[in-house]
């Protein structure tokens, strides 16, 4: 038989137990909710890869994997992504031309790096930029795998002697159409993982930026202006903020790398 005291802590514990069901099912709802606004995706990204600026001296190999966002989904022309953006501005600070190939793949998650490092390897990038995470974010990739993910790959590029800058999960707490609650736990979830990103890019040996707290509050204010018309990804002046985040790493990691740093020939497998 139950005493009474233990009858007090049954039923708590049975009420917090439906209180987080409920609460499941009302964030399960507004995700679903979420995405019918978002809609399918009806475009794809420009194609990018080419020569960018001119100048003496060997060309810069920029790699760019990752995501839509990395590929530039929500971008009409190819000079409006980030890929782009970041080739022209190294090109024009480092006064060499600039090779980009980008690899991203729309829907990529951290467990797709592989293969886009399987690829991006026959172009002997100098430095590589990775942009990902969201994805895992939206499909509740544990943090902790998707964060183990982002560490091995960036390793690896390493390895090879390649610099690696890391534009860490963006803030999906300002996407517009996701509804409260669920938008500050979008906010909450997004910012650990780019904290956990981060530290897992330093310990690999890449040069993380983060996007979600530097862009995150910009994002949030001009929605009509930072978002495609999607409502969830950038839009060129969204692609033009993060590139211009993330271009005094991208120039920083080429130096370092040209100052000694040694380039082996990749291992293709």
């Amino acid at each position: 038989m139950i005493k009474p005291p233990q009858r007090h802590v049954v039923a708590a514990a049975s009420s917090v137990a439906a209180a987080s069901v409920a609460a499941a099912a009302v964030l399960a709802g507004q995700a679903l909710q979420t995405k019918r606004r978002i809609g399918p995706r009806r475009s794809v990204p420009p194609y990018a890869d080419g020569r960018y600026g001119s100048g003496g001296g060997t060309s810069i190999r920029l790699a760019v994997l990752g995501d839509s966002g990395a590929a530039g989904l929500g971008a009409d022309d190819p000079e409006q992504t980030m890929g782009v953006i970041l080739a022209r501005g190294l090109a024009e600070l480092a006064g060499r031309s600039v090779v980009l190939s980008n690899h991203a793949v729309v829907g990529a998650q951290t467990r797709d790096l592989d293969a886009q490092i399987d690829r991006a390897l026959w172009t002997r990038p100098h430095v590589a930029v990775l942009m990902v995470g969201a994805n895992d974010l939206t499909h509740f990739v544990p943090e902790a795998v998707s964060v183990r993910r982002l560490g091995r790959a960036v390793r690896r590029l390493r390895e090879m002697g390649i610099q690696v800058v890391m534009a860490t999960c963006p803030d999906l707490g300002s996407v517009q159409p996701i509804p409260q609650p669920l938008k500050t736990v979008a906010r909450r979830r997004s910012r650990s993982l780019a904290d956990a990103q981060r530290e897992a890019t330093l310990a690999a040996g890449g040069r993380p930026v983060a996007l979600g707290a530097r862009l995150g509050p910009e994002f949030a204010a001009r929605p009509e202006v930072m978002f495609a018309s999607d409502r969830f990804h950038p839009s060129p002046a969204g692609y033009s903020a993060a590139a211009q985040a993330l271009l005094p790493e991208v120039l920083a990691a080429w130096r370092l790398g040209e100052t000694g740093e040694y380039l082996p020939e990749p291992t293709h497998h």
